[in-house]
């Protein structure tokens, strides 16, 4: 079977029968790292308590996050990130496995933070909690077994995030991962006070388009389809966007998964670039 950092350079997911094997492995961690929308009425927290997998515990992007902004769960600080996983059992040789129940949204997310934190050894469970539910597998409730604390060694990795400054300044193309509506300006934004439309320039690859019915990430010949259909250049630096940051990693999971590794985020997203005065925004 490969080891940690072969897998994670392999392919970014991981199948629930190569998690089944694993799950008393103490090299590997299991993270759940679902969140909803305040829309969606759902609560993250509880239903975690409710069922998760076994030894799984509960990575809060919010409240792992940068509290100095208003903008909605921005990367942490090197030092917090290290303290919050290092507490959750995460050590610089442990391979991490990031889990949701929405759609690899989340998991997306925590798997990008952990490689901009310089932590390759972190996979995402194909299919999540849905699949795995539905395949029968164990569940447990409460809160996760009491885990000794590891030590987590952070390494930013500042090629793999950008900031309004680089965005603004054409660094290199954007992937958007909004709706098309929205993106083309025809919705409205689901959080208030921000501007409709997209940045010059930007492309888009709505997030649903890179998944199947079941909410898992398309085979690769798929996604290859899907990306080149919104003239994605096959090769070259890119960065993706989203409304805050979360389904811009689904897409950066998603050209793993191509091959492309170097994909960059940007952390503040159309929450910091459609409120702020100074951003161009087109729409249509």
């Amino acid at each position: 079977m490969p080891d940690a950092e072969t897998t994670a350079q392999t392919d970014p997911l991981v199948s629930t029968d190569w998690l089944a094997a694993r799950l008393d492995d103490p090299k590997v961690r299991v993270l759940d790292a679902t969140w909803f929308m305040p829309a969606e009425g759902r609560d993250a927290h509880a239903e975690h308590a409710a069922a998760h997998i076994p030894g799984a515990a509960f990575f809060d992007i919010d409240a792992v996050a940068d509290h100095t902004t208003d903008l909605p769960h921005m990367l942490p600080t090197p030092e917090a990130f290290a303290a919050a996983v290092s507490a959750m059992g995460v050590g610089d040789d442990t391979l991490v496995v990031a889990y949701d129940d929405n759609g690899l949204i989340a998991s997306a997310r925590l798997w990008w933070t952990f490689r901009a934190m310089g932590h390759d050894a972190v996979n995402v469970l194909d299919g999540g909690l849905r699949k795995w539910r539905a395949e029968g597998r164990p569940l447990e409730s409460g809160p996760a077994a009491p885990t000794t604390e590891a030590r987590f060694t952070p390494k930013s990795r500042l090629e793999l995030v950008r900031t309004f400054e680089q965005v603004l300044a054409g660094t290199d193309p954007v992937v958007d991962a909004r709706s098309a509506a929205r993106f083309l300006g025809q919705a409205p934004e689901p959080r208030a006070g921000l501007k409709s439309g997209h940045m010059p320039g930007a492309l888009n690859v709505p997030h649903s388009e890179i998944l199947t019915a079941e909410g898992r990430l398309k085979p690769s010949d798929a996604l290859a389809a899907v990306f080149g259909d919104a003239g994605v250049p096959p090769a070259g630096a890119l960065t993706t966007s989203c409304g805050s940051g979360v389904t811009a990693s689904g897409l950066a999971l998603a050209l793993a998964r191509l091959g492309r590794w170097d994909v960059a985020v940007y952390d503040g997203s159309w929450s910091e670039w459609g409120g702020r005065a100074d951003a161009p925004v087109v729409t249509g």
